[in-house]
């Protein structure tokens, strides 16, 4: 019985944490065209990107950290990994722009 309210509890977060997570992915998608755009430097871009998209961010980090405590995470634990995820989206990003700027192209929709 527990492991069945585990498993629905998760089932129940995961589309949260879907959602979430694809809000905060376009909104920094979003924000690294416009940089683009205005053909922003490495290190504005850098310094920027963890200041903008905060709502979504913030949103996406409570569904990762629910998500962790309905799996019997520690609270530790889970915010551990939510913070994680977050810095692994910041580089992938950074990483991202880097490539564009080098290119001189723009990101398809």
């Amino acid at each position: 019985m527990l492991i069945t309210t585990l498993i629905l509890a998760a089932m129940v977060q995961s589309p949260t944490v879907d959602t979430t997570r694809a809000a905060f992915t376009k909104c920094l998608r979003d924000d690294m065209k416009k940089a683009l755009e205005a053909k922003v430097e490495e290190v504005e871009y850098e310094m920027a990107l963890k200041a903008n998209c905060g709502a979504e961010r913030d949103a996406f980090r409570k569904a990762v950290i629910a998500l962790g405590r309905s799996g019997g995470d520690s609270e530790k634990v889970a915010v551990e990994d939510a913070d994680m995820q977050i810095e692994d989206y910041h580089a992938n990003f950074t990483d991202k722009f880097k490539d564009y700027k080098a290119n001189n192209s723009l990101p398809g929709e």
